[in-house]
């Protein structure tokens, strides 16, 4: 019995709440050089600890869910891939 459920646990990949970047990429559906990228220009919310990148699971739920209300109320031009940063 004990097999059957240490096997079972193999097969649900566990979520957590903070990701590096290959969870974070795998969880948002994009490759890991590109969370990179958008990571290092501040377009997805995230932090480093150390010199690494760290995602929390919740901030990318928010921020998917702003981007999801923008591209419903037509605020974003969906021919650009991402915002640009306005230059001041």
């Amino acid at each position: 019995m004990r097999n059957a459920a240490a096997r079972s646990n193999l097969l649900v990949p566990e979520v957590r709440e903070v990701m590096d970047i290959r969870q974070a990429s795998g969880y948002l559906g994009i490759s890991p050089d590109t969370l990179y990228k958008y990571a290092s220009e501040g377009f997805v919310p995230a932090f480093k600890l150390g010199n690494r990148w760290r995602f929390k699971r919740s901030r990318l739920d928010e921020w998917m869910d702003r981007q999801s209300d923008l591209h419903a109320n037509g605020e974003v031009d969906v021919r650009q891939k991402k915002p640009v940063k306005s230059v001041l």
